[in-house]
């Protein structure tokens, strides 16, 4: 099963990062885009499984939006990317936590 989490990606100097906000603490870099795109899926999809192994409730997909003022707010990257990433889901969720 998937499902579908809001990830900003941020282009800096020499490469990219990641972030999600239903998913604090867990980001990723990338050289581009698509590097950054599959190591993020690759965070996501761990941190999901460690959650689900540690019996807790997974991140709901909540965010719909992003606040850019928030964590930039003097404008200093000039390049995001925004987009509804699909991960896999552990296949170890319990019935409550998905």
């Amino acid at each position: 099963m998937n499902r579908e989490y809001l990830v900003v990606y941020e282009k800096g100097e020499g490469n990219w990062s990641a972030f999600s906000p239903d998913i604090p603490g867990c980001g990723s870099l990338g050289d581009s885009l698509e590097d950054t795109r599959t190591n993020m899926r690759d965070a996501m999809e761990l941190y999901l499984s460690e959650t689900a192994k540690a019996g807790e409730a997974l991140p709901v997909a909540a965010a719909t939006s992003v606040d850019f003022c928030e964590f930039d707010p003097d404008h200093q990257t000039k390049q995001y990317v925004v987009e509804w990433l699909a991960v896999q889901l552990p296949s170890t969720v319990p019935a409550h936590a998905a």
